[in-house]
């Protein structure tokens, strides 16, 4: 069948006609709008910047990351301008761009995220429950953002021996479900944040049909706690090696009953929990951490339903939310490069749109894969999102009555790009280059004074 070209009403204002269709209607205008009005984001009239483009732009910037934000709308015009080349419409600059995103502010994002990112597995998903409960994961990480006196001012800067670190960061702290890479919450703070009570805010999303998985950074009582008495929610997590519980006792396959208590001294004499404890080591030289105790505390207490083997290999698919981490910092973003928004608001406001992009990449490769019969980690991201930017103009242009045929075709596309089975191996976290031969860049460097005279003027010929 021959493709059809979108007739645009010329009645509408060429602006509205800019979407990101191939990401589905989970970024559409109309869910865009459902959003916005609740805030009072409203418009009385269409300018060339409405607030549903510029939603549409802290998306798509974390989709084309090697773009410049001016670009990035340009993307988003594409389509529309190709199909009525008369409108000799030219895009806003980057100074309107960057006015918009501020009176847009912060919440939207933050509301549509909330709105959009859900677990995506059902029971048809491989690999996305084990004994019956969906695998999530709790983990956080510090992304560098842009080196202005603002941003390091909000969020701060990491410190060690050899003085402050190169660029401010944010502290992002996120819920992963395992099976399908999907970030279902999250939230950002300050850099010197501790992650403890941030993992703990995360526990807002999880419910009684979840397993939540978190390593010993994220230990404490009131963890446990409130993930199973007030969320309902079963947790396998490590424990710290300075933690000592208390023996109850002995179960079959090793593992044994014992009460936490919380480090607090006051409530120490008052409170316990009971949780079940597995140790275990790894016996591979190839492997890190070989020979080493490691402990395990679940609230899966009974040995013969929830065997400590399976739940000693169950752990291990934490590692999942690390790799979903990796997605976001190396393949949708460019490798090493900071956030780029100058300001505080814009770096939440970036932040939350670079979830929802990576959101709606999952979105559509778990939709592949169940189509395709396979697990959505089979398949590989880069070329999902390298797929994902091509398609977006065609979308753009299609009529809307092959919209359904171009998504299948969409999908299939994704799901030809399998991944063969992971290698079993492990590598040394290391950098391959750590030091500089050039000087530590300082504050008396940031205020550099500047050439006051042209380079043909400065030329002092020498006899």
């Amino acid at each position: 069948m021959e493709r059809s070209l979108r007739q645009i009403d010329p009645s509408v204002h060429l602006t509205s006609e800019a979407t990101l269709e191939v990401m589905g209607e989970l970024v559409s205008p109309k869910q865009l709008k459902k959003v916005l009005v609740p805030l009072g984001k409203r418009e009385i009239r269409v300018r060339k910047l409405t607030l549903v483009i510029v939603v549409l732009i802290c998306i798509a910037m974390n989709l084309f990351t090697e773009e410049a934000i001016e670009d990035v709308l340009v993307k988003l015009m594409q389509g529309p301008r190709f199909l009525r080349p008369e409108d000799d419409i030219v895009t806003a600059s980057k100074g309107a761009i960057c006015q918009r995103r501020r009176q847009l502010g912060v919440a939207p994002m933050v509301s549509l995220f909330h709105e959009v990112c859900q677990p995506l597995a059902t029971p048809d998903t491989p690999g996305a429950y084990l004994f019956g409960l969906r695998v999530v994961a709790i983990d956080g990480t510090k992304e560098d953002i842009a080196d202005t006196p603002g941003n390091a001012h909000y969020f701060g800067r990491p410190a060690s021996g050899r003085g402050d670190g190169a660029f401010p960061q944010v502290l992002g702290v996120y819920l992963c479900e395992c099976g399908t890479h999907a970030i279902c919450d999250a939230g950002f703070w300050p850099c010197q944040k501790s992650e403890n009570p941030c993992g703990r805010r995360m526990l807002r999303s999880v419910g009684p049909d979840m397993l939540v998985l978190w390593d010993c950074g994220f230990h404490s009582f009131d963890m446990c706690q409130i993930c199973l008495e007030k969320q309902g929610a079963q947790f396998l997590s490590r424990l710290p090696a300075k933690v000592k519980p208390i023996f109850q006792r002995r179960l079959r396959d090793g593992s044994y009953l014992a009460y936490i208590r919380p480090s607090d001294p006051k409530r120490r004499k008052l409170e316990k929990f009971l949780v079940r404890v597995i140790e275990y080591k790894l016996d591979d030289p190839g492997r890190p951490g070989h020979g080493e105790r490691r402990r395990l505390i679940t609230s899966f207490w009974d040995e013969i339903a929830y065997p400590a083997k399976a739940l000693a290999c169950a752990y291990h698919q934490r590692w999942e939310i690390e790799i979903t981490i990796d997605e976001m910092d190396t393949h949708q973003r460019q490798p090493k490069k900071p956030l780029r928004s100058r300001t505080p608001w814009g770096v939440l406001q970036e932040a939350y749109g670079l979830l929802i992009a990576h959101y709606c990449v999952r979105k559509v490769m778990h939709d592949a894969a169940l189509q395709a019969g396979l697990a959505p980690d089979r398949l590989s991201f880069i070329k999902s999102v390298r797929i994902l930017r091509s398609a977006v103009f065609e979308f753009q242009i299609v009529d809307k009555t092959q919209q359904a045929l171009l998504h299948q075709q969409l999908l299939k596309d994704i799901a030809r790009n399998i991944l063969p089975e992971r290698a079993n191996r492990s590598n040394p976290r290391v950098v391959k280059r750590k030091m500089s031969g050039f000087n530590k860049k300082r504050d008396k460097h940031r205020s550099w004074p500047q050439p006051t005279k042209s380079f043909a003027e400065a030329v002092v010929m020498l006899i």
